[in-house]
């Protein structure tokens, strides 16, 4: 066990917040503006549950507009754990992807903005499909998954609203 935390592991690492939701609206959109939610109607339920392959934990779901920019701030489950995100959306196309927060104890490659910034300047396709899927990583692979998802979420949300 010593020998893992000199490493600069643990086995029980708990959530590295990479920056508050509140500081990344903020940065985002130079100011907290009013929070605004999309309530979802029952078809757009179902176009959620297609996108995630289940329910989003809540029916509403709220965003922060500024200067023709969207804010959401999302969650989906990697493996075991919620990835907190945030995605910052204009003319319909994906400014800003950031991990906030993850709390996994593999996959955390994700966070970095070498992955990340793969989603810059997608859309979302007739499909629902992104209009470009970012390279999987080794060891990642459900983590890639979950922010694949919460990008076209982002995308289909700014779309409903």
């Amino acid at each position: 066990m010593m020998s893992l935390l000199l490493a600069g592991g643990s086995a029980f690492a708990g959530p590295k917040v990479h920056q508050k939701p509140s500081d990344f609206i903020k940065s985002s959109l130079g100011a907290i503006p009013t929070t605004h939610a999309i309530t979802l109607t029952a078809t757009q339920q179902r176009q959620v549950r297609a996108i995630l392959g289940k329910n989003y934990k809540t029916k509403a779901i709220r965003y922060w507009a500024r200067n023709g920019k969207s804010v959401f701030i999302l969650e989906e489950i990697g493996k075991t754990e919620a990835i907190t995100t945030g995605v910052v959306v204009k003319n319909r196309k994906i400014e800003t992807v950031k991990v906030l927060v993850y709390r996994e104890s593999h996959g955390w490659e994700v966070a970095r903005s070498a992955f990340t910034n793969q989603f810059q300047g997608t859309s979302l396709k007739s499909n629902g499909q992104i209009s470009r899927s970012p390279r999987n990583i080794a060891g990642a692979t459900l983590s890639v998954r979950a922010l694949t998802k919460l990008a076209r979420l982002a995308l289909f949300l700014d779309s409903q609203k």
